[in-house]
């Protein structure tokens, strides 16, 4: 199998971390008197949410 067909299996899992890790983020920041770490932990998990969608864009354009 090759990367793009791994990348697609695997999006539900992508999607459902990066959520998680979102939502967990933005808890720790709300409970929190430093915020930092809970919003770049948020920012992590968004990227992970995004990554498969994101590499379908780049690979879109990439091979035209």
């Amino acid at each position: 199998m090759n990367l793009p067909l791994w990348v697609e299996a695997f999006s539900m899992v992508f999607n459902i971390v990066g959520m998680v890790m979102g939502i967990g983020g933005l808890l720790l920041a709300q409970h929190s008197t430093r915020r930092w770490p809970g919003y770049s932990i948020t920012v992590v998990g968004f990227v992970i949410a995004t990554l498969p969608v994101s590499h379908q864009l780049v690979t879109l354009f990439l091979d035209s």
